[in-house]
């Protein structure tokens, strides 16, 4: 998916509010951002009768003005523009997060009113406040949540989901800062792309998203932004030794792949960083069979993969100055007559042996060899990115990810980078006492550290494949799918961590000398 065909532009000054203001741009539908306390007082919002609309419509409850709220009023002639589309937002204290919710209520509003054209009448101080945080990172954050807000999921359509393309204008009261807020927007809708691209891997049923063409998707966006592709079947994934990822596959009839995808942002380097993202395109949790209620979701179990996938292609777009390798480990956890069971004792890429308790903590089993893989393409720091657990979602419910790391410098870079970009990452505790839990009396370690912290025994397993390399892993178990709508993320898949993982990369890129 690409979001070519956009227009953008801005113009400065006292724009006004008459309909002369708005002939010179053709646009279907003016935005008006209205805040509160604008809302109740008497100021002039864009035209008496509309205002007087909308503020009708706050005394009946039916619009508060609150950030992703919206309505729309048409026009009825009284401006050139065919609706009126007044969103919500916090002036006070004005943030990245809310502006970019207010944006995904535009968005949302958007899809349903299937335009082309687009002039966002932007909120008066909008300028200092941007300046203040930032005009490129405002100007990103209207762009993400716009788009991000337009996404409608529509996978099994056979013409497949229709890409928006807008001709969109900003108007603004003050400060000229029209070059800085078209560069930041145009990086925002490549990051909104990104994330897209993350939720419409997640949302492929597992009939159409097997290993084996996950590696075919692997090989096409390679050639679309310019990476390297090496996949390994499970041939050679067996003649290499990556025993892990063929324990958890061979209870289906769709084989595994190892798919290692490269980005040289920085040819003249060696210093190279690892992603890796759990790959389980469909978990029906193998002997250990899951209960039937939702299993519908784990379609989503290879949404770290997804989000990789997604960072792969908007770190290439942005040419950021970073080396990075991804490695995505797909497998299929079914049971069968070939399935592993527990009980096995298999021996990972490694070398280590894992003794296998439970066959639906199959995720880090197949994470073990990708970390390893990572490490023998070169990779010197490693981020995995996993819906690892279950358990995660006892600690921090649906709306935060889990974080577990061996170096911490490292994952402060990850958690300032999940701030920037609004997406919520807490740590886990990583005593040494929690390595207890995944003591085996016939192994190096076992694959299940029991009912308590189960989501820091997952974690935990990982990290004991980093080889003392900086590592940092992140739970995704509870975020990476929604089961209703919420603010930008739809009922579906998320595409959570690419916001991050780009922000971080892109830190990274800019300290390059």
């Amino acid at each position: 998916m690409q979001w070519t065909g956009w227009q953008v532009q801005c113009t400065t000054g006292n724009t006004g509010s008459d309909a002369d203001n708005t002939a010179a741009f053709s646009a279907e539908v003016i935005v008006v951002f209205v805040d509160p306390a604008t809302l109740k007082g008497e100021n002039r919002l864009l035209h008496p009768a509309l205002d007087d609309a909308l503020r009708d419509l706050s005394r009946r409850g039916a619009f508060g003005a609150k950030p992703g709220e919206t309505t729309v009023l048409p026009t009825m002639g009284l401006l050139p523009a065919k609706y009126a589309l007044f969103t919500g937002y916090e002036a006070a204290p004005w943030t990245t997060k809310s502006f970019r919710i207010a944006a995904g209520g535009i968005g949302r509003a958007l899809a349903r009113l299937n335009v082309s054209s687009l002039q966002w009448r932007m909120p008066p101080g909008l300028a200092g406040m941007a300046s203040e945080h930032g005009v490129r990172v405002a100007a990103a954050a209207a762009a993400e949540g716009l788009l991000l807000g337009m996404y409608t999921r529509n996978t099994s359509a056979s013409e497949g989901r229709a890409v928006p393309k807008l001709a969109v204008r900003f108007e603004f009261d003050a400060e000229d800062f029209s070059e800085e807020w078209v560069e930041g927007f145009l990086v925002g809708i490549q990051t909104a792309d990104a994330v897209c691209y993350a939720r419409e891997l997640t949302n492929l049923p597992g009939n159409r998203l097997t290993p084996a063409v996950f590696a075919e998707e692997a090989q096409s966006l390679a050639v679309q932004v310019g990476l390297e592709c090496r996949i390994y079947d499970e041939k050679e994934a067996a003649v290499a030794g990556m025993g892990g990822l063929l324990a958890v596959g061979m209870g289906s009839a769709n084989a595994p792949r190892m798919i290692v995808l490269r980005y040289r942002g920085r040819p003249e380097s060696d210093d190279w960083t690892g992603l890796i993202g759990k790959g389980v395109t469909f978990d029906a949790g193998g002997i250990n069979l899951k209960n039937g209620m939702g299993l519908e979701e784990f379609i989503s179990d290879m949404g770290g993969a997804a989000a990789v996938f997604g960072a792969m292609r908007g770190m290439a777009e942005r040419k950021l100055r970073v080396n990075v390798v991804a490695v995505v480990p797909a497998a299929e956890n079914m049971p069968s007559g070939s399935a592993f069971k527990p009980g096995d004792v298999i021996k990972t890429f490694s070398g280590q042996t894992v003794e296998v308790l439970n066959t639906d903590a199959e995720g880090r089993i197949v994470l073990a060899d990708g970390l390893t893989t990572a490490i023998r393409e070169g990779a010197r720091r490693l981020v995995d990115v996993a819906t690892l657990t279950g358990a995660v979602m006892h600690a921090l419910g649906d709306v935060t990810t889990g974080a577990i790391t061996n170096d911490e410098p490292l994952l402060q870079q990850i958690l300032q980078a999940s701030q920037r970009s609004s997406e919520y990452v807490w740590p886990l505790p990583a005593h040494p006492e929690y390595k207890r839990m995944l003591r085996s009396d016939v192994a190096d370690l076992k694959n299940h550290g029991g009912a308590w912290g189960g989501a820091i025994a997952g974690g935990l397993f990982i990290g004991a494949f980093a080889e003392e390399l900086p590592w940092v892993h992140l739970d995704i178990g509870g975020t990476a799918w929604m089961w209703a709508d919420r603010d930008l993320e739809p009922k579906g898949a998320t595409g959570v961590m690419v916001r991050t993982l780009l922000e971080w990369l892109e830190r990274e890129s800019a300290t390059v000398e």
